[in-house]
């Protein structure tokens, strides 16, 4: 887990390199089989199309209703056997269903999230709103799930972020978490597979 641009998506493709007998489930394009297109359109739609017009001309349920396609899918691909090779899930719900709170959508569909199976451990990557306010190119990257308001700036993408933070920490407060403090990447990666190895030793 972690907030936006904590440098999830190249960790999973680092572990992709680094550990091929990893199980690694993501909605990012890499790691969703030729089967799953239909993901890829509803993400198409949601970017290009929904979230220009949110809270214009789409509800924060809209959104919600297509990110919905997205946790489900992430729990669809968990293992139903116990193969006892590692599985890695990127953010699983806890970041969608924290960001469709920030927005206000309905909650009565977190019921059902927060009763997919749950993994073992989390592991939260540290990074500073600063550090993510950069790695945005300074807001030119952000899309309206990751600012406060309906124009970005510094200061609403930051307390986007914070507030983003505290959620993610407190819908996982239940599970072992470990965080993983700002580095570079190689670092990162490092870290992320040492622990995953703990977990499977």
């Amino acid at each position: 887990m972690g907030t936006d641009y904590a440098g999830k998506s190249a960790v999973m493709r680092e572990l992709a390199r680094h550990e091929p007998g990893w199980r690694l489930v993501s909605v990012d394009d890499q790691f969703l089989a030729p089967e799953h297109d239909a993901l890829r359109g509803l993400k198409s739609v949601l970017f290009d199309e929904t979230l220009p017009g949110l809270g214009k001309h789409h509800s924060a349920d809209v959104v919600a209703s297509l990110l919905q396609t997205a946790v489900v899918h992430l729990r669809d691909q968990l293992p139903t056997g116990g193969s006892g090779d590692p599985v890695v899930v990127d953010s699983y719900y806890y970041k969608i269903l924290a960001k469709c709170r920030l927005i206000d959508a309905d909650p009565a569909v977190f019921g059902w999230w927060r009763g997919f199976p749950q993994p073992s451990r989390a592991l939260f990557l540290d990074v500073d709103p600063m550090t993510a306010w950069e790695r945005s190119s300074r807001g030119a990257a952000a899309n309206q799930l990751e600012f406060h308001g309906e124009h970005v700036d510094r200061d609403a993408f930051a307390l986007f972020q914070t507030d983003l933070r505290a959620l993610l920490e407190e819908e996982s407060g239940h599970l072992p978490v470990e965080h993983l403090p700002e580095s570079d990447l190689d670092a990162t990666v490092a870290r992320v597979r040492e622990a995953v190895r703990r977990e499977f030793a």
